[in-house]
């Protein structure tokens, strides 16, 4: 047999087996997780686990729905704030920065992404939970004195400082793709629609975002799987308090994330416990892998369309 032939096929198979067992390693962690999961259904079904906000090992009940709202609570307030801003942004750094100063910013939004979550967190303690409760609680209460601002929790920590702080840690997700997307729009679209008398903004609401649509919604969906994910920040700014159901931004909040840092050191001292953790990663897993899969999803579609 040709020896370069060997060489080729031997390589194909190689990459081929790495690959596989790349992929693989996420199913075999989710089998890993819910096979170790499994002993807490023994305590009550997993409906009333998922459904139940009663937290209390010792007595045989873990419910986890307070850690599933406080997660998707405090996603929903970063991605509320991060959304118009990040396509602001994106919108800028595509359709009117020049050369020069696209240069500048975009190795900035890039270096965002780089900073470790803890100094986020940090950041979140110094900064942001001081302005949220000597400032922004105050005025929202006085002037929206209702759901969903009401609220007797006057530390600061809440789930508005972790949606804050989680806010500017999605920002270069959603910036970085809808900049990229935006930037594939076809350049004659622009130029009709420019010949047709619109303005340049008219252009880029009506032509430009329009087009690159699909694009703008997956790169939403990724910057909130990465909220989704998201654990020391959160768990330094959110409060996280057990048994407290969120029904405020500026409640308390205990993320899954969080819960399972906070109590991994625990898991060995309560039967069942140590299953209810890894049933709370499971679930997280699931979530966060289901809004990946939508994201990219998206993403490839859109590429085969403009293929």
């Amino acid at each position: 047999m040709d020896i370069r032939k060997l060489k080729d096929r031997l390589a194909r198979r190689v990459m081929f087996f790495i690959c596989a067992s790349v992929i693989s390693l996420a199913f075999f962690i989710a089998l890993v997780l819910f096979a170790r999961a499994t002993p807490v259904f023994s305590s009550a079904g997993i409906g009333d686990i998922l459904l139940s906000g009663y937290w209390h090992p010792d007595e045989g009940r873990f419910g986890l729905a307070n850690f599933i709202i406080g997660t998707f609570l405090v996603t929903g307030v970063a991605i509320v704030i991060a959304v118009p801003l990040g396509m602001l942004t994106a919108i800028y750094l595509s359709e009117y920065a020049d050369r020069r100063v696209r240069g500048i910013i975009k190795p900035v939004i890039d270096l965002l992404a780089g900073i470790s979550p803890i100094i986020y967190g940090v950041w979140g303690v110094i900064v942001v939970v001081p302005l949220v409760r000597d400032y922004i609680m105050p005025f929202v209460s006085e002037t929206f004195p209702f759901f969903p601002f009401a609220s007797d929790n006057y530390t600061g920590f809440s789930a508005l400082s972790a949606g804050i702080v989680l806010s500017v840690m999605v920002f270069p997700i959603i910036i970085s793709v809808a900049e990229e997307v935006m930037r594939t729009v076809p350049e004659g679209l622009r130029e009709v629609s420019l010949s047709l008398g619109a303005t340049k903004w008219q252009t880029v609401k009506h032509a430009v975002v329009r087009k690159a649509w699909p694009g703008i919604i997956a790169a939403v969906i990724l910057g909130l799987s990465r909220a989704l994910g998201e654990t020391m920040a959160v768990l330094m700014v959110a409060g996280s308090a057990l048994n407290v159901l969120p029904a405020s931004i500026f409640d308390t909040a205990y993320p899954l994330p969080a819960f399972i840092a906070n109590t991994y050191g625990e898991l060995m001292s309560i039967p069942l416990y140590d299953s209810a953790v890894f049933l709370a990663a499971f679930v997280l897993l699931a979530v966060t892998a289901a809004f990946n899969m939508l994201g990219w999803g998206i993403l490839l579609k859109l590429e085969k369309g403009g293929a």
